[in-house]
């Protein structure tokens, strides 16, 4: 499906996108309290770790990667009506893969949606025009 169908792109040149299977875990609700060497920390759960590995091994590794300032758009299709739309982890994995930092993105565009048998995200990275 072209990206045009999902994002209304006006003047953005798209230039990279794809899907990825799987249901986002929230980085803000899974962490788990552990106790490392005698320390308290919170760290990811083991849904965030496992959704961060999987996304890792589906999103695109680009060279170069995209530089200066981006805008992200991602629709995230859940298997239940009870996630909170939460695009971080995502974000966090196209690190180093389809850009150097997570701060390049200047604007973002984040779209819910229920798809009971078929969890997945869908990206679509830019720049402005």
């Amino acid at each position: 499906m072209a990206i045009e169908k999902i994002f209304d792109p006006g003047d953005i040149d798209w230039l990279a996108s794809f899907t990825a299977i799987g249901e986002p875990a929230s980085k803000a609700n899974s962490r788990k309290f552990v106790r490392i060497k005698g320390r308290s920390a919170f760290i990811k759960s083991d849904k965030a770790l496992a959704y961060v590995q999987s996304l890792g091994l589906q999103c695109p590794r680009l060279d170069p990667l995209i530089e200066g300032n981006l805008i992200v758009a991602i629709r995230i299709f859940y298997a239940s009506k009870r996630p909170d739309l939460d695009e971080s982890i995502i974000l966090d994995v196209m690190q180093g893969k389809i850009y150097k930092n997570d701060r390049q993105v200047k604007q973002k565009h984040i779209y819910w949606d229920l798809d009971r048998q078929d969890p997945r995200i869908i990206v679509a990275v830019g720049k402005p025009s």
